[in-house]
C-alpha cells in the first residue's frame, strides 16, 4: 500500500498528546475550510487533514497505525512510498484477517468514499460523515461512535436456558498525557434464551466512544457455538447421536435420554431400527417464540465386547439362531 504520513500532515510529532493533535487540525482547519481559503488547493489538503485526524484522534486507529507506520519511519518511508505492513499488525483487535478483518472491526464498509486508498485499506471507508466538504463543515459536531464487532462462544445448553457470560475487550485509549495506553474491559453479558449462531447481540454504548461529545458506538456480538461432539445444528434443528444396544435395535422399546436443555425424556425405538435412522422429537430443537426447531436423534447401534466365557457363548448362541445371516448382503 502507499503510505501516508498522518504526523507530517498534521504537522506534529510522533509522541503528540490528543491536545497538540486537537489544536494542530484546529488550526489546519482554518486555514484550508473551503468556506473561506482562498488557497487553490483549499478542498484536497482539508480532506488530507480531516483523514490524518480521523486517524490520529481515535485511540485504536491510531495505536493500529504506528504498528504500520513504525516499519515505514524505520525504512525512512514517506508519503507516496510503498510499504508493507508487518506480520500480525492487525493481531488482538477481534476480527483478525488482515485489512477486511480490521475494516469489519472498525465499522468500514460505509459511505464516504473520497478518504484515500491507504485509509480504506486499512480500515474501511469512514462510516461516520459523508464527503470531505461534510466533514470539514462539521468539524466540530458531535458524531456518534463506531460500532464494534466480536464473537461470543456458548455452549448449546446456553440457548436452551438463557446464560450471562463474562467477555474480556482489548483496546486502547488516551491516558491524560494524551498517549495511546491499553484498554482492557470485562463486561457481563446476558444470553437470551433461543439465540441462534450468527446471530447479533448488540451491546448499547459499548463500542467506540463519540466526537466532540457524541454518544458511543454499539458493541456487536457475533455468535457460535462450541464444537461439541454430541450435536450438529442446522439453523434452529438440532441432531443429537443416540447409541442403543444390539436388542433394543432388533426389539425396540423405550429408551431415555438426556435432551440438549437438560430433561430427560423416553422415546421409544421402532424394533428393526439400524445405526443411522432419525427419530424426530418436533419442537425439540433451539427455542423460539414463533417456529422452534426439532431435536432428531441418530441412532447407533453399538456392539458390545465378548470378554467372559458366558459372553462368548451368548453370541456363538446368536451366531446359531441366525444361519446363514451375511450382514454384507442383507438389505
Amino acid at each position: 500500500m502507499q503510505f501516508k504520513d498522518y504526523y507530517d500532515i498534521l504537522g506534529v510529532t510522533k509522541s503528540a498528546s490528543q491536545d497538540d493533535i486537537k489544536k494542530a487540525y484546529r488550526k489546519l482547519a482554518r486555514k484550508y475550510h473551503p468556506d473561506v481559503s482562498k488557497e487553490s488547493d483549499a478542498a484536497e489538503r482539508m480532506a488530507e487533514v480531516n483523514e490524518a485526524n480521523t486517524v490520529l484522534s481515535d485511540p485504536e486507529k491510531r495505536a493500529a497505525y504506528d504498528t504500520v507506520g513504525a516499519q515505514a519511519w524505520a525504512a525512512g518511508a514517506r508519503s507516496g512510498d510503498d510499504v508493507r505492513p508487518p506480520p500480525g499488525w492487525n493481531s488482538g483487535f477481534g476480527d483478525g484477517g488482515g485489512a477486511e478483518g480490521f475494516s469489519r472491526h472498525f465499522g468500514g464498509g460505509g459511505d464516504g468514499g473520497d478518504f484515500s486508498e491507504f485509509f480504506e485499506q486499512m480500515f474501511g471507508q469512514a462510516r461516520a460523515g459523508g464527503g470531505a466538504g461534510r466533514r470539514a463543515s462539521g468539524a466540530h459536531a458531535q458524531m456518534r461512535g463506531e460500532d464494534r464487532h466480536a464473537r461470543i462462544e456458548l455452549d448449546l445448553a446456553d440457548t436452551y436456558k438463557g446464560a450471562e457470560k463474562q467477555i474480556s475487550l482489548r483496546g486502547a485509549k488516551r491516558d491524560e498525557s494524551g498517549h495511546v495506553v491499553p484498554d482492557d474491559r470485562t463486561l457481563q453479558v446476558k444470553i437470551p434464551v433461543g439465540v441462534k449462531e450468527g446471530q447479533m447481540i448488540r451491546l448499547a454504548g459499548q463500542g467506540g466512544a463519540g466526537y466532540n461529545g457524541g454518544p458511543a458506538g454499539d458493541l456487536m456480538l457475533e455468535v457460535q457455538f462450541r464444537p461439541d461432539a454430541r450435536y450438529r445444528i442446522d439453523g434452529r434443528d438440532v441432531t443429537q447421536r443416540l447409541r442403543i444396544s444390539p436388542w433394543e435395535a432388533a426389539l425396540g422399546g423405550g429408551v431415555q435420554v438426556t435432551t440438549p436443555d437438560g430433561a430427560t425424556v423416553e422415546v421409544t425405538v421402532p424394533a428393526g431400527s439400524g445405526s443411522g435412522r432419525k427419530l424426530r422429537l418436533k419442537g425439540r430443537g433451539i427455542p423460539s417464540t414463533s417456529a422452534p426447531g426439532d431435536l432428531f436423534l441418530e441412532l447407533e447401534v453399538a456392539v458390545p465386547g465378548a470378554v467372559t466365557d458366558a459372553q462368548k457363548a451368548a453370541w456363538t448362541a446368536l451366531q446359531g439362531a441366525y444361519p446363514g445371516f451375511n450382514p454384507r448382503s442383507a438389505a
